[in-house]
């Protein structure tokens, strides 16, 4: 069993704090005091950060990271330096959007820079302290190509006014199956306005998706533009997020209200803290970092537990 060695990260603002490295004792690790938080943990040659805050840890994040370093393939190690950067991002993101979050829950960040290119799953509470569960390469908008985009900033609810569906695993004219396998989930974020990518560069409607890709021919191109806009994803990253409902809080409200979806899996396990939030940021960087070098598929760490125990 791979051993594991957290430690506890605090930021306040752009501000680091004095670093306190505590012992994962069983599932659960202590909650310091500064508005946003980062507990991180490296996961021997796993490259994931396994994170936990309190009472919370035994449910939530520290069981989200457990099941991201088991289920997903393609994943980046995010340097506990880097992670205050990402928490100040998602902050003003929503602040800027006006969006409101008055109780914890998940967001999904992807940092659209070329030079990065990395979808982070977070928790953030309703304090806003910010936890990692995991990090996977991307793909974003490749703009200088008709019908193409760069992917649009931003902060993105997940509807159902705007229905998911799924992918039919259909070939298009270049032999290319662009939503991934059949069955992979496409989650829709509805129609953006965003510049085009070619000719007069004007400001008109493009639709936004997080979805898989042909995992034959393009899902090793994770890590770098190459979409029309949309955010590609690997298939293991999306099974995760739609096992366990991450951004579905919108869905199983309706659903619990009495609305059917044909699009949830009947065999879902919601985690408690699902979120409704895509954020969409551009961390500016002129150089790649290397902890966004995606590599080859990596290791699934050996389950010990149940999904639903690791995720719950």
């Amino acid at each position: 069993m791979t051993q594991i060695a957290p430690a506890l990260i605090g930021v306040k603002g752009s501000r680091p704090l004095a670093p306190t490295i505590k012992t994962l004792t069983g599932r659960r690790t202590m909650l310091l005091r500064p508005s946003i938080l980062l507990c991180t943990a490296l996961l021997a040659s796993a490259g994931t950060c396994l994170v936990g805050a309190a009472q919370a840890a035994d449910r939530q994040p520290a069981a989200m990271a457990a099941a991201y370093a088991q289920m997903v393939d393609r994943r980046l190690l995010v340097p506990a330096e880097v992670l205050p950067e990402y928490a100040a991002l998602a902050e003003a993101a929503l602040r800027q959007a006006g969006a409101s979050i008055s109780a914890a829950q998940w967001l999904f960040l992807v940092d659209r820079n070329a030079h990065v290119q990395a979808g982070l799953l977070l928790w953030r509470s309703a304090g806003g302290d910010y936890l990692l569960a995991g990090a996977s390469p991307v793909s974003t908008g490749r703009p200088g190509t008709f019908d193409h985009f760069q992917t649009p900033r931003g902060v993105y609810p997940h509807m159902p006014a705007n229905p998911d569906f799924r992918a039919e695993g259909t070939r298009n004219q270049n032999g290319i199956r662009g939503y991934g396998a059949k069955g992979m989930r496409v989650f829709d974020f509805g129609w953006q306005t965003a510049p085009k990518g070619w000719g007069d560069g004007r400001a008109i409607q493009m639709r936004l998706q997080v979805h898989a890709t042909d995992p034959d021919l393009l899902e090793q191109r994770l890590g770098s533009v190459q979409s029309k806009g949309c955010i590609r994803i690997p298939a293991t990253l999306n099974r995760l997020l739609d096992h366990f409902g991450v951004l579905d809080a919108e869905y199983e409200r309706e659903l619990q209200a009495g609305r059917p979806f044909w699009v949830l899996d009947p065999q879902r396990e919601p985690v408690e803290d699902a979120g409704i939030y895509l954020v969409v940021v551009d961390s500016r960087r002129d150089a790649k970092p290397p902890w966004s070098v995606a590599g080859a598929p990596v290791r699934k760490e050996q389950a010990t537990t149940s999904p639903r125990a690791s995720a719950r």
